[in-house]
């Protein structure tokens, strides 16, 4: 008894002051090899601009595309129906080539009139109406009943565009009569977005469709970019500094090695160790920052990925967690941006060519088939 008792002691010792360090906490599903990630709130301090709820003050200008119907209000038979060229001028009975890219209606047709006094001796009056509108267009994408390009003649809010296009898709509103749920997927609010002049809006989807909140129904402007993605799409979306930016199908126990690996890794100059992790809604995201190049070691733990999570392997060192989160989010919205602009032009062939994006952004994306869910 006298030899075992140190023994006891002993053990009950180490057992102590081991429950008093109990080190990393690793997710139980995948036994000691994987670790949870630690994620922190990142604040978005930009706000919705008070000037965006105001319905624009300058009148409707003349674009290519337009088409206009001209007609002298003496002469029935002059009635001509007329598109703005690419260059912006217009033809019309005698006239040569009148340029009325960026006239008003008002002074378009007072352009028209001092041109044909030059032709005619009486005086000329001129009926001009605007009967279809080109050259401003508003972008609406993703998961909503009717996405595609849309004719902007009129001021517009964020709530009547989405009106224009059916509204978004949900639970409710793709289920068919008879015949339950259809294969729709219903839209992400917490993760739409709008993109104007390549830079992303402070808007929340949520709170304006699910809340009711006025505040963030914006006007919208020409060639803003609006979209919802699908809410149950599984994917991971490996940004940055790696060779091959992608959207990245998640599978269960997906890590952030094998993400990295699936985008063909780092490049060069990469400054691997601050990797972002960026989860949750694009208004109140969670940012981790991980030493890739330690983990890849295996130094330090790998850790669990979820469905989409943004991984953000920057280019250079910055100083604040804000900085990574925010930049991370503007490559995220930018790429998806570019895909799904562009197939929507491809689509039309009376859209645009293309959506806005930052010059020298260096955003490339090759999404998988259905990756960024069309």
């Amino acid at each position: 008894m006298i030899r075992i008792l140190p023994c006891s002691i002993a053990f009950c010792f180490i057992l102590v002051t081991g429950c008093q360090h109990p080190g990393p906490q690793f997710d139980a599903r995948h036994g000691s090899k994987l670790a949870s990630l630690v994620m922190e709130s990142v604040p978005r301090t930009n706000r919705v601009d008070p000037q965006w709820l105001k319905p624009p003050t300058d009148l409707f200008k003349l674009g290519p595309g337009d088409r206009l119907e001209i007609e002298l209000l003496d002469d029935p038979t002059s009635k001509t129906l007329t598109a703005v060229g690419p260059d912006g001028k217009i033809y019309f009975q005698l006239l040569p080539a009148l340029d009325v890219w960026g006239l008003t209606l008002a002074e378009a047709k007072a352009a028209i009139e001092r041109e044909l006094a030059k032709f005619i001796r009486d005086r000329v009056q001129v009926s001009l109406t605007l009967r279809s509108v080109e050259s401003k267009r508003v972008w609406l994408l993703g998961r909503l009943q009717q996405p595609g390009v849309y004719p902007m003649p009129a001021p517009m809010t964020l709530l009547e565009a989405i009106g224009h296009a059916g509204g978004p898709l949900s639970l409710t509103g793709t289920r068919e009569l008879g015949q339950g749920y259809s294969t729709e997927e219903p839209a992400d609010l917490h993760r739409s977005f709008i993109i104007r002049k390549g830079e992303m809006l402070p808007v929340d989807f949520y709170r304006l469709i699910k809340e009711g909140d006025l505040s963030q129904n914006i006007y919208l402007q020409p060639d803003d970019f609006v979209y919802l993605p699908s809410s149950v799409a599984k994917n991971v979306y490996v940004l940055g500094a790696v060779v091959q930016p992608r959207a990245v199908q998640y599978t269960e126990g997906m890590t952030l090695v094998t993400a990295i690996a699936n985008a063909q890794g780092i490049v060069k100059d990469a400054y691997h160790w601050n990797v972002a992790v960026v989860r949750g809604s694009l208004s109140e995201p969670r940012v981790a920052l991980l030493d890739y190049k330690e983990i890849a070691k295996g130094k330090n733990t790998d850790v669990l990925l979820e469905p989409g999570d943004i991984v953000y392997v920057p280019f250079k060192w910055y100083r604040y967690l804000e900085k990574y989160g925010d930049i991370a989010l503007r490559t995220f919205v930018s790429s998806v941006a570019i895909n799904e602009g562009s197939h929507a032009a491809i689509k039309s062939e009376a859209a645009p060519t293309g959506v806005f994006i930052p010059l020298g952004s260096g955003v490339t994306v090759t999404p998988p088939v259905g990756a960024l869910n069309r």
